[in-house]
């Protein structure tokens, strides 16, 4: 077994593309919501969830106090960037946690089969 060691870039590394993979999924939220919209408004939703992610899982927080705090604040940020009624920042919070699963399983399934190819 690989043991690798964790340096503050090595962290700040996953927190960044963390944060650009929720960037991401949060555009398409937001474009599901609300049609055509700027997808620089998505850079500012995800960045603070998935500092809440990394410093979460790095302290071993309960995952029942650390998903509903990342929703919370997931929520505010959209509510913040595009500025919405509550109706649809809610609507767009549910769907980005949607998305962000699947989009995520199906890349760690990915990941997984390419590991295991011969070769």
């Amino acid at each position: 077994m690989l043991l690798q060691t964790v340096t503050p870039i090595t962290v700040l590394g996953t927190t960044v593309l963390f944060a650009l993979f929720l960037s991401v999924t949060a555009h398409l939220a937001a474009r599901n919501v609300l049609g055509d919209v700027d997808p620089r408004r998505a850079l500012y939703v995800g960045p603070l969830p998935a500092v809440i992610g990394v410093v979460g899982g790095a302290f071993a927080v309960s995952e029942a106090l650390l998903v509903p705090a990342a929703l919370l604040v997931d929520g505010a940020m959209f509510a913040w960037s595009y500025d919405q009624p509550r109706r649809l920042v809610v609507g767009m919070t549910v769907i980005h946690a949607v998305i962000t699963m699947l989009l995520g399983i199906v890349l760690v399934g990915v990941t997984v089969l390419l590991s295991t190819m011969p070769g």
